[in-house]
């Protein structure tokens, strides 16, 4: 028995774990700057060439940059860039040859038999520096230009789905009481 993906499976799956956690972001009041800036974050860090890091890179992200990033979506950005990641391994590998003049790392089957049989240990540490130093040169112009994307596009999500603005509160004397201001003598 063949098991296909149906369209309406991959559909709840799509809203349930991009729509949905997107939706509860926009509607939580967060400014579009610091969506644009999350995202963009999150998705150059998403796109790092060894697969399982760019969680961990998107940890210590956000632990580095504290309240001016918004966390969910920093990992929501990294879940969504995974196949752009994947993608993008070859074309950092062959920047990083050409940034360095290395030699060609060959993706053909006997490369690959090679690293399963452990006879390409150097070659293959090689050509992951190389693909480490593609993705370091490419990340200032991924995050700039998709932080310059997505700002427009937060404006109008956040414009559309986003919370209703309240009016600003104004401190009422029982407020004032139950936070008085500490004095100094």
């Amino acid at each position: 028995m063949v098991m296909g993906l149906s369209k309406g499976r991959v559909k709840a799956w799509f809203n349930k774990k991009i729509t949905d956690p997107l939706l509860q972001i926009l509607r939580r009041g967060t400014e579009p700057k610091q969506l644009a800036f999350s995202a963009a974050l999150g998705i150059t860090l998403g796109i790092f060439p060894i697969c399982g890091v760019p969680v961990f890179l998107c940890g210590v992200a956000i632990a580095f940059f504290g309240s001016a990033c918004h966390a969910p979506t920093v990992m929501l950005a990294n879940i969504i860039a995974t196949p752009v990641e994947l993608a993008l391994v070859v074309p950092f590998l062959r920047l990083g040859e050409k940034v360095t003049g290395g030699p060609h790392f060959p993706l053909t089957s006997d490369a690959l038999k090679k690293v399963f049989t452990g006879q390409a240990s150097q070659e293959v540490f090689l050509s992951i520096g190389n693909a480490l130093l593609g993705w370091l040169v490419a990340t200032p112009f991924f995050f700039i230009s998709l932080y310059v994307v997505l700002m427009p596009c937060f404006k109008i999500l956040v414009r559309k789905f986003g919370a209703v603005a309240s009016t600003p509160k104004t401190p009422t004397s029982v407020d004032i009481e139950l936070n008085p201001k500490p004095r100094f003598a």
